[in-house]
């Protein structure tokens, strides 16, 4: 009787223990999510002793290789609001986290690249008071007010179209020709707090679009089932002739082939861009709070 007993206590055990705790990380949807559940704990705590990191695991800020003993990941962080994608295909994670804390507001790019049951590689974007159009609270008001749901399996893109439709805004920047994107209606953006639309049918993301900007050094995490496409590069190939190369990543939400959403954070001092921090467009000013149409990232210019 007390042997039964005890089993059956070990099995509400089992019954009633979370279903995270069961998954493991691996490169399955399960186990890329239980990877971005780790890191948004560790993040939270400023604690990472719970990220089953690999042995000589890869930790990089804002595209160069940094001590994951000192990085921001060791920074403990009230998290407002995060959504994150998953590519089985390759592995990866891409998460966006929103802190809105008045000392030390941060808009965070985190990249998670899984290798058996190990986190292999930390890349972390961050973007912080001073940074280009940085604004925390109205990227959290833009960012949590739009719908990302799942996208119903019969209406997904494929791989293909996502990245093409990816590659098509970005390649607009060095000649400027628009032509080739495939806008959506309504489109909206969000770009380091400053935002176009004002909640028409017929706002469009194809304003404010430089051109003499070469988006170079493209890595690609894409989620099929979300219709997204999240693109680590450089605004700018960087060099003496290559303009700034900051380093820069663009979100997408792409729906039947068109965008529907673009995010971009650029790891850029707002000092450092030429003229003083106006952008272009009507000036960096401009946008965030009232909803008008802002500039693109910074155009290519030297630091």
């Amino acid at each position: 009787m007390k042997r039964i007993a005890l089993i059956g206590v070990v099995l509400t055990g089992v019954l009633l223990a979370p279903a995270a705790s069961s998954a493991q990380v691996s490169c399955s949807r399960d186990g890329l999510q239980r990877a971005v559940d780790l890191y948004i704990a560790a993040q939270t705590k400023g604690d990472t002793t719970g990220l089953p990191l690999a042995t000589g695991a890869g930790y990089i800020e804002n595209m160069a290789p940094a001590n994951i003993a000192t990085g921001l990941i060791k920074t403990a962080m009230t998290i407002d609001h995060h959504r994150s994608f998953l590519d089985p295909s390759t592995c990866q994670t891409f998460t966006e986290v929103i802190v809105t804390n008045k000392e030390k507001p941060h808009v965070l790019a985190t990249r998670l690249r899984v290798n058996g049951d190990k986190v292999a590689e930390v890349e972390i974007l961050w973007t912080t008071t001073g940074y280009w159009l940085f604004n925390a609270d109205a990227y959290l008001k833009w960012s949590s007010s739009e719908k990302w749901d799942p996208i119903p399996a019969n209406q997904r893109d494929t791989r293909a179209t996502l990245v093409a439709a990816a590659n098509a805004y970005l390649d607009a920047f060095l000649e400027g020709k628009k032509e080739g994107v495939p806008w959506g209606y309504p489109c909206n953006r969000t770009e380091g707090g400053a935002h176009t639309g004002n909640g028409s049918p017929k706002d469009s993301c194809d304003v404010g679009v430089p051109s003499g900007v070469n988006i170079a050094n493209r890595r690609f995490i894409v989620d099929e089932a979300m219709g997204t496409v999240a693109v680590f590069c450089t605004f700018g190939a960087g060099g003496p002739n290559g303009g700034s190369g900051a380093p820069d990543t663009h979100l997408f939400r792409i729906e039947g082939g068109k965008l529907r959403y673009v995010h971009t954070l650029t790891h850029l001092l707002q000092s450092a861009f030429r003229g003083g921090g106006a952008g272009r467009a009507g000036g960096a000013g401009r946008g965030a709070a009232g909803g008008g149409q802002t500039p693109e990232a910074p155009p290519n210019t030297q630091k």
